[in-house]
């Protein structure tokens, strides 16, 4: 290990995360310091039906405008089994219920500051229900748009959560190596 962690306090916590401050001491003996956001795993869920992609509008507190993205999420809970997490999220955000879920892999949310690993999961033989939404998810707009649609909004701009461009990412390696 090129890091060594010599102690941790904890700084802040909330019911989603917590904030820990580790001093450490790198391989070549210089101290530093790091900060690290803890949060449990989530989610991000690819609603795709046809030639149709569905998404969540919601205001994003921390860049003060609202954002278009896929569903995702987590139960801020230790040890919830990633799929049954997928599913529940896709259900409270949009209401779908998702005959199959195929997982296309997970990846780390910036970890360069921050602990949480996201799931990837493509939801297919979508069937319409009712939504359940968090308290802090009273705003969910469900937005649909086309494949192509979809792609111009991550080329243009619209969308810029890197969850939903990373996801998209994941999608099309599983998609091509299917052939």
């Amino acid at each position: 290990m090129s890091i060594r962690t010599l102690s941790t306090r904890e700084v802040y916590r909330n019911h989603w995360l917590s904030v820990r401050e580790d001093q450490i001491e790198r391989s070549n003996g210089v101290p530093g310091i790091y900060g690290v956001v803890d949060k449990e795993d989530c989610a991000v869920i690819l609603p795709f039906e046809g030639d149709t992609v569905y998404l969540i509008e919601q205001f994003r507190y921390t860049i003060q405008e609202r954002a278009l993205e896929l569903p995702q999420g987590g139960w801020e809970q230790a040890g919830v089994d990633p799929e049954e997490l997928a599913r529940g999220e896709l259900r409270e955000e949009t209401g779908l219920v998702a005959d199959t879920m195929i997982y296309l892999g997970s990846m780390w949310i910036a970890y360069g500051f921050a602990k949480q690993k996201q799931h990837v999961y493509l939801a297919t033989g979508l069937t319409p229900g009712e939504t359940e939404p968090d308290p802090e998810e009273h705003d969910l707009v469900l937005k649909t748009a086309t494949v192509a649609e979809f792609e111009q909004m991550m080329m243009d701009g619209t969308i810029q959560d890197v969850c939903t461009i990373a996801a998209w990412g994941l999608y099309k390696m599983w998609k091509e190596r299917q052939k």
